[in-house]
C-alpha cells in the first residue's frame, strides 16, 4: 500500500516569529487547532477550507473590514461555522446555543483554568 504525496505548501502553517508561534489571544490559536483537528477528521478539504475562508474574508471585506489583519482569526471562525453548519446535521439554532452556553462557561472560569461546559449545557 502506498502513501499519497502530500503538498507539504497546501498546508496551513503554525504562525511564527524568531520567538514562537504569533497569535494575538489564546482564542486564536483555538481556532487554529479546531481547523486542523476538522480537517484531520475528514469534515473538509483544504480546498473547501481554502473557499470558506476566503468567501469569510471577502464578506467581511464587502461589509466594511479594513483587511489590517487584525480580523483574520474572526474569519477563521466564519469560515469553520459556515462549514460545520454545511457538513453536518447541527442547525444555526444549535450553533448560537453552544456558542452561548461556551460564553457563559468562560465567564465562570476562573483566569488560567480551563473553560468547562456543563453536562446539561452541552446539549
Amino acid at each position: 500500500m502506498s502513501v499519497p504525496a502530500v503538498d507539504i505548501e497546501s498546508l496551513p502553517r503554525l504562525p511564527v516569529d524568531p520567538d514562537g508561534p504569533v497569535f494575538r489571544e489564546p482564542w486564536e490559536a483555538q481556532a487554529f487547532a479546531i481547523a486542523i483537528k476538522l480537517h484531520e477528521t475528514g469534515l473538509y478539504t483544504w480546498n473547501e477550507w481554502a473557499d470558506a475562508l476566503s468567501g469569510a474574508i471577502a464578506a467581511a471585506q464587502e461589509e466594511g473590514d479594513p483587511d489590517l489583519g487584525d480580523t483574520y482569526y474572526q474569519h477563521w471562525l466564519k469560515a469553520l461555522e459556515s462549514l460545520v453548519l454545511a457538513k453536518t446535521d447541527l442547525t444555526l439554532e444549535q450553533l448560537l446555543k453552544r456558542k452561548d452556553a461556551w460564553d457563559r462557561a468562560a465567564q465562570r472560569a476562573p483566569h488560567g483554568e480551563p473553560i468547562l461546559l456543563p453536562e446539561d449545557e452541552a446539549e
